[in-house]
C-alpha cells in the first residue's frame, strides 16, 4: 500500500493508517511524476513505500521504509461487471443505540461520583464545599437536572463517535489513490487499472468518502468517457455529503436547545414551590415570618440553580459541537479540493484537438448536440402545451364573454321595448283624454252659440257725471 506524505514529514516516524504500525518516512523525496502532465501545485508526492509481494497491507518480510522490490507486471484490469463495489457505511451518523448506551453509562458514572458529596440534611448552603455545591445542583431538581445531564452525556457520546468517524476519514486522505506509476493521466486505456488499485486498498480505509467518491468518478469515466459528466457527478456527491453532514447534527442541535429550556422549566417549578410556601397568617410572630422567608429564599435559590445548571451544560456542549462541525466541513473541503485539483486535471477523455482521436471528438460532439436537441424538444413540447392551454382558456373566455354580451343585449332590448310600449300607451291615453276634453268644449261652445242665436243683446251707455262730462 502506498501512502502520501507532506514534504515537511520527511524523516519522521508515524503510524500507518492501515495497520497502525509505526513506520519511518524516508528522508529523501520520491522522483517527480512522469512527464506529460505536471503535478498540481501543493500535491504531496508519493513516498517510496511499495506494496509487498503478498499484496497484504504490510508483510512480515518487508518492513516500512526499506527499499521497495521491483514492481511486478501490472495484471489486466478486472472487467467492469465483476467489480460490484463494496458496502458503504454512513460516514457521519453514529449508531443511535451505541451513542445512547455510552451516554447512559457516562450519566450513571457522573451521578455515582457526585452521590458521596451530597450534603447532609440541615447543612446551610453557605457551608457547602465545592463538590457539595456541584452535587446540590444535580440533586435539588432530580428530574430536570438528571434529564439535562443525560442529554449532555448523550450529546458528548455522539460527538465522540463522530470524531472517530472523522479520524477515519482523515486517515483515508493519506492513501495514494492515484499512483503516478500507473500513468500521468487517466484515460480509457488505463482507467481500469486505477479502479483495480482502489479495490486493493485495505477494506477499512477504502470505505471512506474520498475513496468512494473517486471510485464512482472513475467508474463513471470508464463508462461515459466524458470529463463533464464526471465533474457534474462529483459536484452532486459533494452536495449530498454536505447535506448529510448537516443533517447529522439535528439531534445535537435539539439537545442544545432542550437543555437550557429544561433549566428554565426547573426554575418555574422552584418558583411555584417557593410562592406556595409563603405563610404570613400571623404577622406578629417574628419567628414564623423569619421561617417563612427562609423557605421562600431557599426555594428561589433552588429554582435558579436549575437554570444555572442548564446554561452551564449548554455552553459546555456548544464548544465541542461547533468545533466538530468545523472539522467535518474542513475535511469535506479537502476532499473537494483533491477531486478538483488532482483527479479532474488527470482525466483525459480525448476531447482536445491536438493529439486527441477524431472518433472521441465526434462522439462528444454528437452527444452534446443530441442532448441539446433533446432539451430543445422537451422545452418546445412544454411551450406548445402551455400555448395550447392558453388558447383553450382564451376560447373559453371569449365564448363566455359572447354569451354574456348576448344576454345583456337581449335584456336591454326587452327593457327598451317595454319602456317604449309604456310610453306610447301613456301618449295615446293623454291624447285621447285631450281629444275628449276638446270635443266636450266644442260641444259646449256650439250649444252656447245656438242659444245666443235667437236673442238680442242691448248695450246701454251710462252717462257720466262730473265737471267734464
Amino acid at each position: 500500500m502506498q501512502l502520501k506524505a507532506e514534504p515537511e514529514m520527511a524523516g519522521k516516524t508515524v503510524r500507518c493508517p492501515g495497520c497502525n504500525t509505526k513506520l519511518s518516512i524516508p528522508a529523501t523525496t520520491a522522483p517527480p511524476p512522469p512527464t506529460g502532465l505536471p503535478a498540481p501545485s501543493g500535491l504531496p508526492t508519493p513516498s517510496n513505500i511499495a506494496p509487498p509481494p503478498d499484496n497484504d497491507a504490510f508483510g512480515a518480510e518487508y518492513e516500512h521504509g526499506e527499499s521497495a522490490p521491483p514492481p511486478a507486471a501490472a495484471p489486466p484490469p478486472t472487467p467492469q461487471g465483476e467489480r460490484g463495489g463494496w458496502e458503504e457505511t454512513d460516514p457521519t451518523n453514529p449508531n443511535s443505540l451505541l451513542s445512547f448506551s455510552i451516554g447512559f453509562v457516562l450519566f450513571l458514572t457522573w451521578v455515582g461520583i457526585l452521590y458521596p458529596f451530597n450534603a447532609p440534611e440541615g447543612t446551610s448552603p453557605a457551608d457547602y464545599t465545592g463538590m457539595q455545591f456541584v452535587a446540590s445542583l444535580f440533586y435539588k431538581h432530580m428530574l430536570v437536572s438528571f434529564t439535562n445531564t443525560l442529554f449532555f452525556t448523550w450529546s458528548m457520546a455522539i460527538i465522540y463517535l463522530k470524531f472517530q468517524k472523522l479520524r477515519h476519514q482523515r486517515e483515508a486522505l493519506l492513501l495514494d489513490v492515484l499512483p503516478w506509476e500507473m500513468g500521468a493521466e487517466v484515460n480509457r486505456d488505463n482507467v481500469g487499472q486505477f479502479i483495480d488499485n482502489l479495490y486493493k486498498l485495505p477494506r477499512r480505509l477504502r470505505d471512506s468518502m474520498m475513496v468512494n467518491r473517486i471510485r464512482k468518478a472513475l467508474e463513471l469515466f470508464e463508462v461515459k468517457q466524458n470529463v463533464g459528466d464526471v465533474t457534474n457527478m462529483l459536484s452532486s456527491n459533494s452536495d449530498i455529503d454536505s447535506m448529510r453532514i448537516g443533517g447529522s447534527y439535528s439531534l445535537l442541535k435539539a439537545f442544545l436547545w432542550a437543555i437550557p429550556i429544561l433549566g428554565f422549566i426547573g426554575t418555574v417549578i422552584g418558583l411555584s414551590h417557593a410562592i406556595g410556601g409563603m405563610n404570613f397568617g400571623n404577622m406578629t410572630d417574628l419567628s414564623q415570618v423569619t421561617s417563612t422567608l427562609g423557605k421562600v429564599t431557599g426555594g428561589l435559590g433552588t429554582a435558579f440553580d436549575a437554570t444555572l445548571l442548564g446554561l452551564v451544560l449548554a455552553m459546555t456542549l456548544n464548544f465541542p459541537l461547533n468545533a466538530m462541525m468545523k472539522s467535518e466541513d474542513d475535511n469535506l473541503n479537502n476532499i473537494d479540493s483533491f477531486c478538483n485539483e488532482v483527479l479532474l486535471p488527470r482525466l483525459n477523455d480525448g476531447g482536445s484537438i491536438a493529439g486527441g482521436d477524431t472518433a472521441g471528438i465526434m462522439d462528444t460532439l454528437v452527444k452534446a448536440v443530441a442532448n441539446a436537441q433533446k432539451d430543445f424538444l422537451v422545452d418546445l413540447n412544454a411551450l406548445s402545451k402551455q400555448v395550447k392551454e392558453q388558447a383553450d382558456n382564451l376560447d373559453k373566455r371569449a365564448a363566455a364573454h359572447q354569451e354574456r354580451v348576448d344576454t345583456e343585449f337581449a335584456t336591454a332590448l326587452n327593457r327598451m321595448r317595454d319602456d317604449m310600449t309604456n310610453a306610447v300607451k301613456d301618449s295615446v291615453k293623454t291624447t285621447t283624454d285631450y281629444t275628449r276634453a276638446l270635443a266636450s268644449g266644442i260641444q259646449s261652445l256650439n250649444t252656447l252659440l245656438s242659444e245666443l242665436g235667437g236673442k238680442q243683446i242691448l248695450i246701454h251707455q251710462v252717462k257720466k257725471k262730473g265737471w267734464f262730462s
